[in-house]
């Protein structure tokens, strides 16, 4: 896959406060032949930097002295400049309440500590396929005309959603913050696909997708789930009402575009 932008040219700030694991951190990147690389060791000190210097991609611990990674990254998602600023974390920390926020802003890869290099490499070219995803491609309908229901209780994940579909070619995107809200907008209006969270208030994932199939004028309607939800007993009763596909918090950029190709092209594709 060929992007006008190379890993080399990528702009990346390193927030690390572990002298150590930087030199680890960096030492790989450069490795990589990334050399344009900025490294502070507090939340303070990246914000500053991002305000002055906007980096193409944030590297970033869970913790530091002043902050954690999940403030860092809310206040980044609350700074216009900085919103959709990528952002990768490379923590020890894997306790999933600790790491659900991180998830639900968008965070594009969790690797941890220590990590594998060529983990590190694939989120990196997961970077540039967000920075300048490829454009959506289908056989029978035109990307402009399709209409797309994106259902998602954080609004930082809904905007992260919206901007790579956007970015897809993909003009016709409405929102809602619950499944009731979603279940209002089906009923009113005609959609060619449903992107919908899990865990919401209201009205779940689950619970959207079962009214979808069995009380609306649309039952066929394709649904991708994207989620954070580990337990594979709920995931298992998700595909069990019927969802079209599940597709993991944080996802790769090229992942979703092509269950988007599968589930638009043959109305179904693989789950996982």
């Amino acid at each position: 896959m060929h992007h006008p932008i190379a890993l080399q040219d990528l702009h990346i700030l390193l927030v690390e406060p572990s002298l150590p694991q930087s030199r680890i951190i960096l030492r790989h990147l450069r490795s990589m032949g990334l050399d344009k690389i900025d490294h502070v060791v507090t939340g303070a000190q990246a914000l500053e930097h991002m305000g002055l210097h906007p980096p193409d991609l944030v590297v970033s611990a869970m913790y530091y002295e002043d902050m954690t990674g999940v403030e860092l990254i809310t206040a980044m998602r609350t700074r216009e400049a900085l919103a959709d600023t990528p952002f990768m974390l490379i923590s020890s920390e894997t306790h999933p309440h600790n790491l659900e926020p991180v998830r639900q802003a968008g965070v594009l890869a969790i690797l941890p500590k220590p990590f594998v290099v060529e983990d590190l490499r694939v989120a990196l070219h997961t970077t540039l396929d967000y920075i300048e995803p490829d454009r959506l491609e289908l056989d029978q309908v035109d990307v402009e005309d399709l209409r797309v229901l994106v259902v998602d209780d954080s609004s930082f994940s809904l905007r992260h959603i919206r901007h790579l579909l956007a970015q897809m070619g993909i003009e016709q995107i409405s929102e809602a913050h619950n499944g009731i809200e979603a279940a209002e907008q089906i009923r009113d209006e005609i959609f060619d696909l449903v992107i919908t969270d899990y865990n919401m208030p209201e009205m779940d994932g689950q619970e959207l997708v079962n009214y979808v199939r069995h009380a609306s004028d649309q039952p066929e309607l394709p649904m991708l789930m994207v989620t954070s939800e580990r337990s594979e007993a709920r995931l298992a009763a998700v595909r069990q009402a019927g969802v079209s596909a599940i597709c993991d918090k944080p996802f790769n950029t090229v992942n979703l575009r092509e269950l988007i190709t599968r589930l638009l092209s043959h109305g179904q594709a693989d789950t996982g």
